[in-house]
């Protein structure tokens, strides 16, 4: 079997099908939503960056189903006729 070459739409596709890119995306806009309202006057800039990646990395584990969901619709609505039953 051929080694298939690495194209443009090659990397789109497998990003696109792969549930981590969504529950990465899912992660980093729940932390975009949630990071501000818990910051308080006194958090310097080190202690916002730390409370984004860790609500964003609780975003990340919480969105395995959702994003498992996404990629079977993605899946589904894009490979209908080369997906088996």
């Amino acid at each position: 079997m051929q080694k298939r070459p690495l194209t443009f739409g090659y990397i789109f596709f497998y990003i696109l099908f792969l549930p981590d890119s969504w529950q990465v995306l899912i992660g980093v806009a729940v932390a975009y939503i949630f990071a501000p309202r818990a910051f308080t006057p006194e958090t310097g800039t080190l202690g916002r960056i730390m409370l984004f990646v860790m609500i964003a990395t609780i975003g990340y584990a919480a969105s395995r189903l959702p994003a498992r969901g996404i990629t079977r619709v993605i899946k589904k609505m894009i490979l209908s006729d080369r997906q088996p039953p």
